[in-house]
């Protein structure tokens, strides 16, 4: 009984300190000034697309919520005390093409994890990444349901367009860590788990370009992070 005993208050003493040592950063990206009219999207060109939509489209550079937050803005570790390599999820990321638009429209991926391609239209589209680390490509999805599968093996934030509809774009960040997110509707964004330490938080947008922000993790808690970006 008292190996079991002592055995019991090591798990739990391994517990405690196993929480000690990682803590949560989260935030908001908040948005000052007016907001821009955002473009309307024509769709003439492809009748399919055009059809998919029951009222106009907009585009989607700059988003604010009504909460004054802005959305479709990575937020990532930019430095900090991260191990050399992390293993990758193995859970696939989706990026899909729906009504003729890019499905998210900012998406994050750890290097080596699985990106899946979609092509949820009854038409053509194609898929063209400007990566600068990794090698690009640009493949066609002639028709519908068609998949594409790709990794990833360096660290770069990059544009993603379509040659068939020129109103399509979208942005894939490539992290070598977990700990990286996406601002939704409400403006917020979360990374768990970071080791205790000081941190350099990047916020990236792709017309407002990119802010820093130096945080401290406690070994005992989390963190409030929050960017602001001004309108131009």
């Amino acid at each position: 009984m008292k190996i079991k005993k002592y055995l019991s208050i090591l798990a739990v003493g391994a517990c405690i300190a196993g929480q000690a040592i990682a803590g949560d950063v989260t935030g908001k990206v908040m948005f000052d000034g007016a907001a821009p009219k955002p473009a309307r999207l024509r769709m003439d060109a492809d009748p399919v697309c055009s059809k998919a939509h029951k009222s106009s489209v907009t585009g989607e550079e700059v988003v604010v919520n009504s909460n004054n937050t802005l959305k479709n803005v990575l937020v990532y570790v930019k430095d900090g005390p991260l191990k050399k390599k992390y293993d990758a999820p193995s859970e696939k990321v989706v990026f899909d093409q729906e009504g003729c638009i890019y499905h998210p429209h900012v998406l994050g991926i750890q290097t080596g994890q699985s990106l899946e391609v979609r092509n949820s239209d009854p038409t053509l589209h194609n898929v063209h990444t400007l990566s600068k680390e990794n090698p690009q490509f640009n493949v066609a999805q002639p028709k519908k349901g068609m998949i594409l599968k790709k990794t990833f093996d360096k660290a770069e934030v990059f544009k993603v367009k379509c040659e068939v509809h020129t109103w399509m774009g979208a942005y894939i960040g490539v992290f070598n860590h977990p700990y990286f997110s996406v601002t939704g509707d409400d403006g917020s964004f979360s990374m768990k788990k970071l080791p205790a330490g000081d941190y350099t938080l990047e916020a990236w947008h792709e017309k407002y370009g990119t802010q820093t922000l130096k945080v401290k993790v406690s070994a005992s808690g989390s963190v409030t992070a929050d960017f602001k970006f001004a309108a131009k």
